[in-house]
């Protein structure tokens, strides 16, 4: 098994991971110009070339700025729900016919040997989605821009051999921030963004023998910091007893300038 990934960046400023099999290589998202992707796959040594798809989590510039020229340029198929694509076709650009897939919630693609799994999340945007990504028994989760854990993503994103997990702000860094009040309330909602507490508790739910490693995605450069974060969840995962790296899963940083490396799950 060969199920492998690299969060090329993560966070306000902009989102893209690339998720791999011997098979299909995919781009989640892509937020950053056109350009910047490219560059950013170069660094780990994927050519846009090589993509087997996009699939699109929800319609935020944060998560699509780059996707109509990547799409165009490549002849790309790009895979989102029904009412993603509403959205996307006033702000993307045009496509090609053949390039439009919609993959309703709750469905899989199936790219090669590489599935490809949606599910429903809570965000202000149309109807936004999760994946988890699978190869065998491989599994990786990805949950980001999320309000808040449901029962539904929870049990989606049990026994993950990986997971990326959003710790979007530390609630008093928010509370004390320049952001306008309307714009702090809508963060702090069940329709925005998970908190590093928010993030620790949810964890708690989806530990397990398989989860290896937790990446720490979409922080805040306003209202968060790594260490705060990695600091937060290990605290609330310490008051149930459990320590990451030892009787719990690593905690990985991500960059919004930078990709992270290359993590093959079963990798010792």
């Amino acid at each position: 098994m060969s199920l492998r990934f690299t969060v090329l960046s993560s966070g306000s400023t902009g989102n893209a991971i690339v998720v791999a099999n011997d098979e299909a290589k995919v781009l989640i998202d892509a937020g950053l110009s056109a350009k910047r992707v490219e560059h950013l796959m170069a660094e780990q040594e994927v050519a846009a070339s090589e993509l087997s798809a996009i699939f699109i989590t929800h319609e935020h510039s944060d998560h699509v700025k780059g996707l109509g020229a990547l799409a165009r340029k490549y002849k790309l198929p790009v895979y989102a729900n029904q009412a993603t694509w509403e959205e996307l076709d006033r702000c993307v650009g045009a496509l090609e016919a053949e390039q439009r897939r919609i993959l309703e919630t709750g469905k899989v693609a199936e790219i090669h040997s590489l599935s490809v799994q949606s599910f429903g999340i809570s965000h202000d945007a149309a109807e936004p989605v999760g994946y988890c990504f699978y190869d065998g028994d491989e599994k990786l989760g990805l949950a980001t821009d999320l309000g808040y854990m449901s029962d539904k993503v929870r049990d989606q994103l049990r026994d993950c051999d990986a997971l990326i997990l959003e710790a979007n702000h530390d609630i008093e860094l928010l509370r004390m921030g320049r952001y306008p009040w309307n714009i702090k309330r809508r963060i702090l909602s069940d329709s925005g963004h998970l908190s590093n507490d928010a993030a620790g508790e949810a964890l708690y739910t989806l530990l397990s023998q398989r989860l290896r490693r937790v990446y720490l995605a979409h922080l805040s450069r306003d209202h968060n910091m790594q260490e705060l974060a990695r600091m937060t969840v290990s605290g609330v995962l310490e008051q149930y007893g459990v320590r990451c790296g030892d009787n719990g899963p690593r905690l990985m940083d991500t960059f919004y300038d930078r990709p992270t490396q290359w993590d093959w799950l079963r990798e010792a």
